[in-house]
């Protein structure tokens, strides 16, 4: 098959979109289509995997409809999405249940009894990843234990991208990211059956798929995709690593000369380091954090915040609310205009803050799900652009806390996601690293990702370092070196924020209480 074009899906938490690349790297065509989840009074979030699917087939049409002759120029197709949950499928393909969600917060006893456990060192080891309430070991636990009748039905426990992939080829297979990090062997790449005796899901073994490795094996698009999706019956389809995977590779995290650390700043904050080979992962005494494979020998370690841009959302939440109640509508949008100047004019350190707003808790650098948001150090003088600016540090000091537990700070730090556009959290961010940090002009970084995946799938590049020196490296743009004034004034607040964050363990215990008695 020929074509001059690659499409990259990527489902994410807020949107799905469809990305047309041509072969060169270059962005032709978007389109996306507001994602759709529910929050339950248990602290469940799911998403319906049939709307799931209807959607991403409706991005792919739009997209059809977008670029000329999309499906005869399409060379491959694939497919990223968010990552962790538990969506979990029968003998027939259809869905057991909603699809459970990374922001699914109901198996908080579970995973702190995984942590617990006598397993968990092996666990850790084994798998270079964390145990968190996020986790589909962590739902799997849940499940068996409050609605055991949803695995008696089912055969096989995907991921999104995994349900989107069935979809698109038939097939059930899951990652090596995905799959490792959860039941794996991070050297090996493959499940540990040591890892599944220590988690005590030996029993639901079964449930998992075969690992496929996307730059290395791609499947057909079935006669009923291609007829609703517009494209060609028997396009390869290839399944692209988890979406923050994806993201890294297009952002610049694999580059073996500058072994930089990369920051993505979306919806959650991804911190990340660049190690080599498997002797090159440095794993933590708090057992916390992910790692993960790229194609081809070296890792990716990761840290991560539950919440990174959710906390802006709040607390500009906050000025809509009470501009509403006033009868001034605002959106988001108008808000964050002209926000840099008025932040970056206030006091830097005139607050404090720790952005653990989600109602999951905290997983990085620390698992702690009854960790939540606090300011701290509020005096009278503290304004309101102060308090926002104080969520801009407390987001650029929750990145160091980040690295700082996966060994020495890299020397320069790539920077993607949506708040990379601010200027403003650039800069604090530069400072609080104490590092130069430069952004790359990728605006679809997962998609572009999973179909950088697909060019050395498809041979167009022999590997995944060639196809980053041809699509990312002339990308990534200058560097903005730190501010050393700021520097100071964040080297002295980080000690600070250390030292609160750990004061404040027993007091968020004592608000679940509180908040379960209230209830």
């Amino acid at each position: 098959m020929t074509g001059d074009l690659l499409i990259g899906i990527d489902a994410g938490t807020s949107v799905i979109k469809a990305v047309a690349f041509d072969l060169t790297g270059h962005e032709i065509a978007m389109v996306s289509r507001r994602n759709h989840y529910v929050t339950l009074p248990n602290g469940g979030v799911e998403q319906d995997m049939r709307r799931t699917w209807d959607d991403t087939v409706a991005v792919l049409r739009d997209l059809g409809e977008k670029v000329e002759n999309l499906s005869g120029r399409a060379l491959a197709l694939s497919v990223t999405g968010q990552g962790d949950g538990c969506w979990l499928i029968d003998g027939a393909g259809e869905p057991v249940h909603d699809g459970w969600l990374w922001l699914d917060g109901r198996a908080v006893v579970e995973a702190r009894e995984i942590a617990d456990s006598d397993g968990m060192e092996l666990i850790y080891r084994t798998t270079g990843a964390g145990v968190n309430v996020c986790q589909m070991r962590t739902h799997l636990t849940w499940i068996r234990r409050h609605q055991p009748e949803l695995l008696e039905r089912a055969e096989t426990a995907l991921h999104c991208k995994d349900w989107l992939y069935f979809k698109l080829t038939g097939r059930r297979v899951a990652d090596p990211t995905e799959s490792v990090f959860t039941f794996g062997d991070f050297r090996t790449r493959q499940y540990s059956e040591e890892v599944l005796q220590a988690l005590g899901l030996s029993d639901l073994r079964r449930l998992l798929p075969p690992i496929v490795d996307g730059a290395v094996h791609a499947d057909a698009l079935t006669d009923e995709a291609a007829a609703a999706t517009g494209l060609p019956q028997g396009l390869p389809v290839t399944l692209a690593y988890v979406d923050v995977m994806c993201c890294a590779m297009a952002a610049g995290l694999h580059d073996a000369r500058v072994q930089p650390g990369l920051t993505l700043l979306g919806s959650t904050g991804m911190h990340m380091r660049f190690a080599p080979d498997a002797d090159a992962v440095v794993l933590n005494d708090q057992r916390c954090g992910y790692t993960m494979g790229f194609p081809g020998r070296a890792y990716a370690q990761m840290q991560t915040n539950m919440a990174a841009t959710l906390n802006i959302d709040w607390v500009l939440g906050l000025a809509r609310e009470i501009l509403a109640a006033e009868g001034v509508e605002r959106s988001l949008e108008e808000l964050l205009g002209g926000l840099d100047e008025r932040v970056m004019d206030a006091q830097p350190g005139a607050a404090l803050y720790h952005p653990y707003i989600s109602a999951a808790g905290e997983r990085g650098p620390f698992v702690e799900p009854n960790a939540r948001a606090s300011f701290t150090g509020l005096q009278q003088s503290t304004g309101w652009f102060g308090l926002i600016r104080a969520v801009y540090e407390g987001l650029a000091l929750a990145a160091r806390d980040c690295y700082a537990a996966m060994g020495p700070m890299p020397g320069e730090i790539r920077l993607s996601g949506g708040a990379a556009r601010s200027a403003g959290l650039r800069r604090i961010l530069a400072a609080a690293l104490g590092r130069p940090v430069r952004t790359v002009a990728q605006e679809e970084a997962g998609a572009a990702g999973a179909v950088m995946i697909a060019a050395v799938q498809q041979g167009l590049y022999p590997d995944i370092d060639a196809c980053t020196e041809a699509w990312v490296t002339p990308l990534l743009q200058p560097e903005e070196p730190p501010d050393p004034q700021l520097t100071g004034i964040y080297d002295a607040l980080y000690e600070v924020y250390l030292a609160t964050r750990q004061a404040m363990v027993p007091a968020w215990a004592g608000m679940v209480d509180a908040r379960r008695a209230l209830s």
